[in-house]
């Protein structure tokens, strides 16, 4: 997939086209008006750039060669007028455009963090989260900047373009065949170095995942390795990947300037022919001063649209690699999919069963579960024991629907659970693991994540309810006090009771306990399953 759009550049198959530009224009159609707007500014301030040389011209041919002062006098007040009005016309342009670009960026971004959502837990054990980073925010930045702001240089260039050579041709149409020599020779350069730019930026991609893969891999972990004495090892890796980001960064800056070096020299040569051959009909009297230096002008102004367009060559390059990536996301299969019209959910007392269920992991061998029957009354606390690797949390993973059995089905008061509505299952099972997730915010926060419709008053019940009073009173703002990242201060009890306290708020039918004491000592798993009992008696 990650060659999705060099494949469309490379063929021009307008099914490919559709497939990668679908997705990315379905943002940027709901902004029409507001694109509109940008392109009316666009095409008013290139009006005002291109009136500003002919107003020189005049002001020289029929001001100060022809001593008129009164035509200077006026043409010197237009020009003022013209540059106030077009400094006006920019400033509001650039932030019309900036929040027309935060719009689009940020609803590529969330649609992308939606469809993660989604995935399986296989999907994110495969793939590394550095990785999946890299491509949420610097290839959707790139895929943005391409979709608005190539939009709008390619509007302005055309009118540019435009403009310029019909006023170049008005000038001179003998001088105005220089561009006819310089844009094929232009075309056909930046075409040859349109797959090393690819290439280049491709890998520059696969360098800057490495160091962020890298970062979130080591930093959580930075207590063992300094436990472990191997700061100097890990700070070595970094300026390994570090010195490869670079190099490749230096590639593709190399890459680039002579992608645009090389067009540049032969625009300056081209406007070199032009003054030599202008300026000597001007030394002989058969051209005006002011036609010489507004011509010149033009030129710079027309060659510079034409570099611009034919710098989309570079800029689809680097778009075609960041949206390669970003479809491989979006494009990632869901493995659970929602009833299209989900069944009220079973208001019973919490009664599971399995029926002849099987289910195998993709990419491994052997099947976890094989025709596997059990009933689990509602009300009822089941222990279930095993080696590891037998299926016990491959079993919470089906029951939350994480994945769906590859055959057989399980019922939840008699229900099938692929025909509940998946949110509503989950609230109705709560999990409370050894490895409790919190969340860099206050106490209240993190206790009322499954729940944050929760009241203030339910919030001082629970905390009573699961012995949590003295951490609360430890916080210098109680409840409203800040817990560090992933609550790496607090006891592994006060972790315990903090999940306990989740999942008392969440109200479910079935409470799961994943290993849930194992990081505690021995008082400590005595106290948590007496709170357990307590406030989760008559469930399942």
């Amino acid at each position: 997939m990650g060659g999705l759009f060099s494949r469309l550049i490379e063929t021009g198959d307008p099914l490919l086209m559709r497939q990668a530009l679908a997705w990315l224009y379905g943002f940027v159609r709901p902004q029409r008006k507001a694109i509109a707007v940008l392109l009316g500014l666009s095409l008013s301030a290139s009006l005002l750039a291109l009136a500003q040389p002919w107003l020189v011209k005049t002001l020289i041919d029929e001001g100060l060669l022809a001593r008129d002062y009164q035509t200077l006098w006026h043409m010197a007040a237009i020009m003022i007028v013209a540059g106030l009005l077009g400094t006006v016309l920019a400033g509001v342009n650039r932030y019309l455009h900036t929040r027309l670009s935060g719009r689009i960026l940020f609803a590529l971004r969330d649609d992308l963090y939606r469809h993660l959502q989604q995935l399986s837990p296989t999907f994110y054990g495969r793939r590394r989260t550095g990785d999946i980073l890299s491509r949420l925010d610097g290839d959707v930045a790139e895929i943005q900047r391409f979709a608005v702001d190539s939009l709008f240089s390619a509007v302005s260039s055309v009118i540019g373009l435009i403009g310029a050579v019909t006023l170049m041709l008005m000038l001179s149409w003998q001088l105005s065949l220089l561009l006819a020599l310089l844009i094929p020779i232009e075309v056909l350069w930046l075409r040859w170095m349109r797959r090393k730019v690819e290439r280049e930026v491709r890998s520059l991609r696969e360098r800057s995942a490495d160091v962020s893969s890298f970062l979130v891999e080591t930093l959580p972990a930075m207590k063992f390795i300094q436990a472990s004495g191997q700061q100097a090892r890990e700070a070595g890796r970094l300026d390994q990947l570090g010195q490869g980001y670079m190099g490749q960064l230096l590639k593709v800056q190399v890459t680039e300037f002579f992608t645009q070096a090389v067009p540049g020299t032969l625009t300056s040569w081209c406007r070199a022919c032009a003054f030599l051959i202008g300026g000597w009909w001007v030394i002989q009297g058969t051209w005006q001063l002011g036609a010489l230096i507004a011509f010149s002008t033009y030129m710079g102004m027309a060659v510079g649209p034409v570099q611009s367009l034919l710098g989309l060559y570079v800029a689809i390059q680097r778009m075609a690699v960041s949206l390669g990536r970003v479809m491989e996301l979006r494009q990632e299969p869901v493995a659970v999919r929602e009833a299209p019209v989900p069944r009220p959910m079973p208001q019973g007392p919490g009664e599971l069963r399995l029926e002849r269920v099987q289910f195998a992991h993709a990419g491994r061998q052997g099947a976890v579960m094989r025709e596997v029957d059990v009933v689990i009354p509602g009300g009822l606390k089941v222990a279930i024991s095993g080696a590891s690797g037998v299926g016990k949390s491959t079993l919470i993973d089906l029951l939350q629907r994480f994945y769906d059995p590859d055959a057989g089905r399980i019922l939840l008061d008699g229900a099938d659970l692929r025909e509940l509505d998946l949110g509503a299952l989950r609230r109705r099972i709560a999990v409370v693991s050894q490895d409790i997730v919190l969340f860099r915010g206050t106490l209240a926060q993190n206790l009322a994540y499954s729940a944050p419709e929760a009241s203030r008053a339910q919030l001082e019940q629970v905390v009573q309810l699961t012995q949590l009073d003295s951490l609360v009173q430890s916080l210098p703002l109680g409840l409203d006090g800040l817990l560090g990242e992933r609550g790496q201060q607090l006891s592994g009890g006060q972790k315990q009771r903090i999940a306990i306290a989740r999942a008392v708020l969440q109200e479910p039918a079935i409470l799961v306990l994943d290993e849930a004491t194992s990081a505690v000592d021995e008082p400590t798993e005595r106290e948590v399953i007496a709170a357990i009992d307590q406030l989760f008696a008559g469930r399942t």
